[in-house]
């Protein structure tokens, strides 16, 4: 995320800082490294023998809690992979069972399918071959057993995914949007026409009250977390501020551009300042974050009646489609998490929202995303296949 010159000047209040900034250039500083977003230009040409690596190299672009990547995999066996989790990329305080962390596997999922499909494979998934953790284990308990064993077989007639085309366009826009264009029906039917598993129900609040008392729901979830320590820590540790953060992990939470570098050239942008309250950074973090809760003038959001293990990865990868439909329609889309978040303090939030969008108290809602028009935003970073392999 690269702050704009507007709002750093209203962030710090117009301090001595701005004109020392603009002596050296604000368009020049702090970039976001090449190599950190080098996967989004495509798979390397060693990757074209093994149509494995091929499809990783997709796969690996798919959103995620956090940008954790949280993804392992195993390439031992020929002409198949075995997805693990990744039990250092799991985000425990915030999602303490991993809900989220096997969503993020269902979208690797479908994208590796996609572009399997692409290069005229199937591809036969067997979800948790060795079964699955209990629903209210430890987040890191996921990482004892596989996900899913997926097996690569030729198919020379299979017909490409028309949604294929957008993988290396799609993004999570975490900006505000435009007020006055809310999500248009025509719209809504082609992201609904997207869903392909059909484990859980997709409904929208276009307009409205509706979509006003969306938006107070998600403020209160960003003012949940933001002021319960634990969780805004596990989100503080993964942010990289800054080029050479970035590069380092080429992960978690992105922030770059003249700005960021001023902030924390002058101390006021670093990991123990963002947790103190009264600070600039930690009011920053909360005044961006409500900039886009505010910005938002439609939402959507995904409903399973159950809640096993294989409903999350499933809705995983409908939300991926959902995200690649809305790329071709020219949609912003936003996942909107905190108050989805299974611990203490947001459970009352959580049940409030599950009422105020007529989830049946047995039902989960697994998904909620800000939908919307918005300029394009560039990519965030990945890091190279060979990160993943065991």
């Amino acid at each position: 995320m690269s702050l704009s010159r507007r709002k750093f000047i209203n962030t710090i209040g117009g301090v001595g800082v701005v004109f020392a900034a603009s002596t050296v250039g604000l368009t020049q500083c702090d970039q976001m490294p090449a190599t950190a977003v080098e996967p989004w230009k495509g798979p390397s040409s060693l990757y074209k023998d093994d149509v494995r690596l091929w499809a990783l190299s997709h796969a690996l672009l798919a959103p995620n809690p956090h940008n954790m990547q949280p993804w392992l995999v195993d390439l031992r066996q020929s002409e198949e992979i075995v997805l693990w989790v990744d039990r250092d990329r799991v985000l425990p305080e915030t999602d303490p069972y991993g809900r989220q962390v096997l969503i993020g596997h269902g979208t690797f999922l479908e994208i590796l399918d996609l572009a399997a499909r692409a290069r005229g494979y199937s591809l036969t998934v067997d979800y948790f071959p060795e079964g699955t953790s209990a629903i209210t284990a430890p987040a890191a308990s996921l990482a004892d057993k596989p996900v899913a064993r997926i097996r690569f077989a030729e198919a020379p007639s299979i017909a490409p995914d028309p949604l294929f085309q957008s993988v290396f366009t799609r993004r999570s826009t975490k900006e505000p949007y435009d007020l006055e264009r809310p999500l248009s029906q025509e719209h809504a039917d082609q992201l609904s026409a997207a869903m392909k598993h059909q484990n859980a129900v997709l409904k929208f609040a276009l307009s409205g009250a509706d979509v006003e008392r969306l938006r107070h729901i998600t403020r209160e979830g960003v003012v949940i977390e933001t002021y319960t320590p634990a969780k805004l820590e596990e989100s503080i540790n993964v942010a990289r501020i800054g080029a050479k953060e970035i590069e380092q992990h080429r992960d978690g939470i992105d922030l770059h551009g003249p700005m960021f570098w001023w902030l924390k050239t002058l101390g006021l942008m670093n990991k123990e300042v963002a947790m103190t309250e009264g600070t600039m950074a930690f009011q920053a973090g909360l005044d961006y974050a409500m900039g886009w809760a505010d910005g938002s003038p439609s939402f959507g959001w995904m409903t399973t009646a159950g809640n096993q293990r294989v409903d999350q990865v499933k809705v995983g990868q409908d939300y991926v489609r959902l995200n690649l439909a809305a790329t071709q329609a020219g949609v912003a889309m936003h996942p909107v998490s905190q108050v989805l978040q299974e611990y203490e303090e947001m459970a009352e939030l959580n049940r409030q929202f599950h009422q105020a969008v007529g989830a049946a108290p047995d039902h989960t809602v697994q998904m909620l995303f800000r939908l919307g028009y918005a300029d394009p935003v560039p990519p965030s970073p990945r890091r190279a296949v060979e990160s993943l392999l065991l």
